[in-house]
C-alpha cells in the first residue's frame, strides 16, 4: 500500500479495499473499486494497462484514432504483461458517421477473445457495441444467463445512462439476428441482458467534455439505476474532477461503487505521451486548464478541456472556429488573416494543407473528399481541422520547437493531484505510475473518510 507520510495519523489507516463495490472487485477480479481509464491514441498505453494488470486493477487502454493493426498489436502487449486472466480492457468508440470503424474494432475484440470494453460517446448503443455485448450470451445449466462480454459505458447524460441500463433496442436484435450476426439463442436471452455492467459517470473531464458536477449528476444517475435494476448489477463509478484523496472520498460518499481516473494518468512514466509533455502537466495547476472548439467536432462547436499554461494552441483554436463562423471559403479570408494562419499557425500554405488533407480522404473516405470538393465552406473546416489533427501529433512526438502548439487533454484533476504530491517523492512525473497513483489515492481517501465520518458521529 502507498502512502505519503503525514497525511494521515499513525494508527488510523483503513484498508482501500473497503471502498467502493464488492461486486464490481469480485466481477473483474481486482483488487480495488478503481480504474485507469482510456486516452486516445494510446496515452493509456499497452504499458500502462499492462502496469495496472499485473498490479491486480483495471485499466483500459486508448484505441480512439488508431489503426486495427496498432490495436492489435496492443492486445498482445497486455495480454503478455498481465497473462491469460489478468484484468484489461480496450476503449470501444462510438462513430455514428463511419459505423465501420465500430464493426472493425468490434471484429477484432471477438476474435481476439477481449472480455471487457470501455463504450465512450455512445448516446445510443449501435448495432456493433450490441453484437459486441450479445456475442457468446448463453444459459448455463442452472437457468441462468450468462454473459461473456463486459460493457462499462462512460455517459455524462441521463438518457445515454437509461439506454446502458436497459436491454438493447429491440430492433437492432431482429436485425443482427436476421444477418446472423448473432445467433439465436443469444437474441432470445437480449431482453435479460442489460447493455452495460458498469456505468461511468464522467464529470469535468479533460478532452471532450460536457462540464457536468459530480455532485449533482452522479446521485441522480445511482437513483435512475436502482430503480432499472432488473436482476443483474450494474456498478456506478465516477469519472472527471479525480485527483486527489478528498474527491475519491467524495464521490464514494455520493454513491459511487468505483472511480475512474483520467488526466492523472497522462502524466505517468507508463503514459504514451512525450516526456515534453509529461513536463508541462507536472507544473500545471488547477486553474490551467481551458476550453476549446473540439476539432473533430468543429462544425458544430463541441467544445474539449486542454491544459492551457504556457501554450498558444488554446488561443489559435478558438480563432479558428470564429474565422470558420464568419467566412464561407478559405479564399473570402482577408490577405492579412490568412498570411497570419499560414506563417504562424500552420507553418505552411491553404494549398499544401489541401493537398495532404485531399490525399488522405482519397483513400479513407472519398465521399468526403468529394463533399469538400463541392462545397468550399467544408473545404475550409477540413483544413482547419488539419491544424487540429496536426497539434495533437505534435504534442504525441514531444516536438518541443512547436511546444506553443501542443494539444493536450487535461482537466483540473492534474493540477489538483499535483498540488497534493508536491514536496514528495511524487512532485516528479519521473516516480509516477498509475498503479501506485491508485494505491495512494484509495488508502489516503479510505483513512480520510474514517477520520471525517469519526469527527462528524463521535461516538
Amino acid at each position: 500500500m502507498t502512502t505519503l507520510d503525514g497525511f494521515a495519523p499513525a494508527g488510523v489507516r483503513q484498508p482501500a479495499e473497503a471502498l467502493g463495490s464488492a461486486e464490481f472487485r469480485r466481477r473483474h477480479g481486482v483488487r480495488l473499486a478503481y480504474v485507469s481509464g482510456s486516452m486516445y491514441k494510446g496515452i493509456a498505453s499497452a504499458a500502462l494497462v499492462g502496469r495496472m494488470g499485473r498490479a491486480g486493477l483495471l485499466g483500459y487502454f486508448g484505441t480512439g484514432g488508431l489503426r486495427p493493426e496498432h490495436i492489435d498489436e496492443a492486445i498482445g502487449r497486455i495480454r503478455a504483461a498481465v497473462g491469460p486472466d489478468g484484468p484489461y480492457g480496450m476503449n470501444l468508440l462510438a462513430n455514428p458517421e463511419d459505423p465501420r470503424r465500430e464493426e472493425r474494432a468490434v471484429d477484432l475484440f471477438l476474435a481476439r477473445r477481449v472480455r471487457r470494453v470501455e463504450a465512450a460517446a455512445f448516446v445510443q448503443p449501435s448495432a456493433a457495441l450490441v453484437r459486441y455485448r450479445l456475442s457468446g450470451v448463453h444459459r448455463a445449466p442452472d437457468g441462468s444467463v450468462v454473459v461473456p462480454n463486459s460493457v462499462m459505458g462512460k455517459v455524462s447524460r441521463p438518457e445515454a445512462a437509461r439506454a446502458f441500463l436497459t436491454s438493447a433496442p429491440a430492433h437492432l436484435v431482429s436485425s443482427l439476428a436476421s444477418s446472423a450476426a448473432i445467433g439465436a439463442e443469444e437474441a432470445a436471452l437480449a431482453p435479460y441482458v442489460p447493455m452495460a455492467d458498469d456505468l461511468c459517470v464522467e464529470g469535468d473531464s479533460g478532452g471532450h467534455t460536457d462540464q457536468r458536477q459530480l455532485i449533482t449528476l452522479l446521485p441522480e444517475i445511482v437513483r435512475m439505476r436502482d430503480r432499472t435494476a432488473r436482476g443483474r448489477t450494474v456498478c456506478v463509478g465516477a469519472a472527471g474532477g479525480i485527483g486527489t484523496p478528498e474527491a475519491v472520498a467524495a464521490v464514494f460518499l455520493l454513491g459511487a461503487d468505483f472511480v475512474l481516473t483520467g488526466s492523472i494518468n497522462q502524466c505517468t512514466v507508463e503514459a504514451g505521451t512525450a516526456d515534453d509533455v509529461k513536463d508541462l502537466l507536472q507544473a500545471a495547476g488547477v486553474q490551467d486548464t481551458t476550453m476549446v472548439p473540439a476539432g473533430d467536432m468543429l462544425e458544430i462547436g463541441a467544445r474539449a478541456q486542454v491544459l492551457g499554461r504556457g501554450l498558444l494552441f488554446p488561443a489559435r483554436a478558438n480563432k479558428l472556429y470564429e474565422l470558420y463562423r464568419r467566412y464561407d471559403s478559405l479564399e473570402a479570408i482577408d490577405a492579412a488573416t490568412r498570411r497570419q494562419l499560414e506563417d504562424r499557425f500552420f507553418r505552411r500554405s491553404f494549398e499544401e494543407i489541401w493537398q495532404e488533407t485531399a490525399a488522405h480522404y482519397a483513400t479513407r473516405d472519398p465521399l468526403e473528399l468529394a463533399r469538400a470538393e463541392g462545397d468550399p465552406k467544408h473545404r475550409m473546416a477540413l483544413v482547419f481541422k488539419w491544424y487540429f489533427v496536426h497539434s495533437t501529433r505534435l504534442a504525441m512526438a514531444g516536438a518541443s520547437e512547436r511546444r506553443v502548439d501542443y494539444q493536450v487533454a487535461c482537466g483540473p484533476a492534474m493540477g489538483a493531484f499535483n498540488g497534493f504530491v508536491a514536496g514528495t517523492s511524487l512532485e516528479n512525473w519521473r516516480a509516477r505510475h498509475p498503479d501506485t497513483l491508485a494505491d495512494l489515492l484509495m488508502a489516503e481517501a479510505a483513512t480520510l473518510l474514517h477520520l471525517r465520518l469519526a469527527r462528524l458521529a463521535p461516538k
